[in-house]
């Protein structure tokens, strides 16, 4: 599965998307900022934020309630997410672009979620927060009343797939697993109650997309990253995390150098609700 490489399509740095605002329409802006453990995003949000930024929170408005059979992180219900989108003023033929302070990791869920629901006028700003204070960009504490969108989602312009899928994909394609390499092997679980991989998954650590800076790798290194653990344009993929969080940074990776993959929404949080499936160490 493969599609156009165009990073212009996908990410936007901090000097493109100064120019950007000053055009108009200018692009509506999402502040994503999120992290495992913290600190809190709306109350960094609110120490400072992009000019006309609106927050999202992803474990309320960009994830789904938890049930007893989900990950930690399922995904929104569609009528809730448009209802998100609107409140931050989004239509239907806006240009988004969605930012974070975490190298793009919990922005990169907004943007597979906004694609996913058919979006295509998406963009993950390159470097985050930081890299747009770098360029003297304008920070601020003032909280937008924009006007309500009228944005319409329906979902399904990503691929997914489900936890029988994952395990067929790590037989017969790749199935990468996008956690840290101790989580993985299960030497350490600071999160779930089960420590492991799925059977035949292969480790491709989320954290090795990006640069020191939280900048995305260039097309070439990440190529090469990803040929080394298997993966080509002919290749069936998918990716899952620890809730399929950081697994939408690693199918943003792949799409920069021209690989469609499939997100395994539940990821490993879903995966061990079943006692049943197996469980893979070292």
């Amino acid at each position: 599965m493969s599609v156009a490489s165009d990073h212009s399509n996908l990410l936007i740095s901090a000097d493109e998307l100064r120019e950007r605002l000053r055009q108009d329409p200018p692009p509506i802006l999402l502040d994503v900022r999120w992290k495992l453990g913290g600190p809190d995003g709306a109350d960094e949000y609110a120490r400072g934020h992009l000019p006309d930024a609106v927050f999202v929170d992803l474990e309320r408005e960009l994830s789904g309630p938890v049930t007893p059979d989900s990950g930690r992180h399922p995904l929104p219900d569609v009528a809730d997410l448009e209802a998100t989108l609107r409140r931050a003023g989004v239509r239907t033929d806006s240009d988004v672009v969605v930012y974070d302070d975490w190298g793009g990791m919990s922005a990169a869920r907004a943007w597979w979620l906004l694609r996913w629901g058919g979006m295509t006028a998406v963009r993950v700003l390159d470097g985050g927060l930081s890299a747009w204070r770098a360029v003297g960009g304008d920070v601020t504490a003032d909280v937008p009343s924009p006007e309500p969108g009228d944005v319409v989602l329906t979902p399904g312009s990503m691929l997914t797939v489900a936890a029988d899928q994952a395990a067929e994909l790590a037989r017969t394609g790749v199935l990468l697993d996008a956690r840290a390499g101790e989580r993985y092997r299960g030497e350490s679980e600071p999160v779930d109650p089960v420590a492991g991989h799925i059977p035949g998954a292969v480790n491709a650590p989320t954290t090795e997309n990006t640069t020191a800076e939280g900048r995305f790798r260039v097309p070439d290194e990440l190529r090469e990253r990803f040929a080394a653990l298997g993966v080509d344009p002919s290749t069936p993929v998918g990716v899952y995390c620890g809730s399929g969080v950081t697994a939408a940074h690693e199918v943003l990776a792949l799409a920069t150098v021209g690989i469609e993959a499939a997100l395994y929404p539940g990821s490993w949080s879903e995966w061990i609700r079943d006692p049943s499936r197996p469980v893979e160490t070292g």
